[in-house]
C-alpha cells in the first residue's frame, strides 16, 4: 500500500508542471495565430515588393513557431 501511495505522489508531482506548461503553450499558440492573421490581413490590403518580402519572412517564422507550439 505504501508503494502505491508513493507512486501516486510521484505521478502527481510530475503532472502539475505539465498542466502549467500546456496552459502557457496554448496562450503562446493563440498569440502566434493572432500574429499570423494580422499579417495576412495586411497582405490583403496591398503592399510594396520590399514589404511583401518582409511579410513572407515573418509568416515563415511564425508558421514554424505555430508548428512547434500548436500540436
Amino acid at each position: 500500500m505504501k508503494y502505491i501511495t508513493r507512486m501516486l505522489l510521484v505521478l502527481l508531482m510530475f503532472h502539475a508542471p505539465v498542466s502549467a506548461h500546456e496552459k502557457c503553450s496554448k496562450a503562446e499558440c493563440a498569440e502566434v495565430k493572432a500574429q499570423i492573421r494580422t499579417i495576412e490581413s495586411k497582405m490583403r490590403s496591398g503592399y510594396s515588393r520590399a514589404q511583401g518580402q518582409k511579410y513572407e519572412d515573418k509568416l515563415r517564422e511564425l508558421k514554424a513557431r505555430r508548428y512547434k507550439l500548436c500540436r
